[in-house]
């Protein structure tokens, strides 16, 4: 078996100079998901007349394309439709694709954190004065977004594994990076192995954030005997 271990381990160091770019892409696209997603399942929720159907569409449209083809069509198609997105950077067009891709399947996890919740607690706020924005904030979305972590933090591992799909543009991140040194060196196996193992690490160091917080905000719903 013709396996170089020494090389393997001595590229890490180099490749984990590019773990940043991969996270930064990878929260940068959470970040701007979450909140297109928000409005999307409010309006999923509340079943908004023609924004409904409008959300119906991105969701299936963003759900039953690949992630790879939407960064396609956004770094190189939209230029072409729209000259104004010429200066659009390699960065800017994977950030944009990753959050419209995740967006769609987050606004079906808040829709259904949504309504999980106990209508009959909406119902009581309203009694009580409180108006439909000050219910949601206070006590609808505390116990959605509670029930939606779980399934949150499976859809941010999967996007920090496709943020490898950047390269395809340009985007000098951790996968490019074992791509040009598995190139130089003809090392590809050992190369692409060294990436496996950084990814590897960031989702079981992620993985195990997630249930320890999970863990730490469920003590409040546990009842002392």
């Amino acid at each position: 078996m013709n396996f170089d271990f020494k090389y393997m381990f001595e590229i890490i160091p180099e490749l984990l100079t590019y773990v940043p770019v991969t996270l930064y892409i990878a929260i940068a696209s959470m970040i701007i998901a979450v909140i297109i997603a928000i409005f999307l399942s409010l309006i999923l929720v509340n079943r908004t007349p023609v924004l409904h159907q409008l959300a119906l569409i991105y969701i299936s449209f963003f759900r039953g394309t690949p992630p790879l083809v939407q960064l396609l069509m956004i770094y190189f198609g939209l230029p072409q439709l729209l000259p104004s997105f010429n200066s659009i950077t390699a960065m800017t067009a994977a950030i944009l694709a990753f959050s419209l891709n995740v967006s769609a399947y987050l606004a079906e996890i808040f829709r259904a954190g949504l309504e999980s919740v106990d209508k009959g607690q909406a119902e009581a706020a309203l009694t009580t004065g409180m108006t439909y924005p000050q219910a949601l904030k206070s006590i609808i979305l505390p116990q959605a977004a509670r029930n939606a972590i779980p399934a949150t933090g499976n859809t941010f591992l999967g996007l920090l594994k496709n943020t490898s799909l950047a390269f395809t543009v340009g985007v000098t991140e951790l996968l490019a990076q074992g791509k040009l040194l598995a190139t130089a060196t003809l090392h590809f196996f050992e190369a692409y192995m060294a990436v496996a193992l950084i990814y590897w690490g960031l989702t079981a160091l992620y993985s195990w954030l997630q249930s320890w917080y999970e863990k730490k905000i469920s003590k409040a719903y546990v009842r002392e005997v």
